[in-house]
């Protein structure tokens, strides 16, 4: 599991978080577009801390279920 952790992200430029989030330090995910071994999510309340890196195929049928009302609440 070693291969899908980042342990320190905040080595990595280009982290967005969704338009969805605000400043007011609510739990949010940051994505990182374009890494090469998938997409890489870390908390961003804690940028120098770890990141998972989850493939692409299962982001974006997580991303799709999210938009679908596809997971329960």
């Amino acid at each position: 599991m070693t291969d899908r952790v980042i342990p320190s992200a905040g080595v990595l430029a280009g982290w967005r978080r969704s338009s969805y989030s605000n400043d007011q330090g609510g739990s949010c995910l940051e994505v990182l577009d374009g890494h090469r071994r998938g997409v890489p999510v870390r908390d961003s309340k804690n940028p120098h801390g770890p990141a998972v890196i989850v493939p692409g195929r299962a982001w974006a049928a997580f991303v799709a279920a999210v938009g679908n009302g596809g997971l329960p609440s």
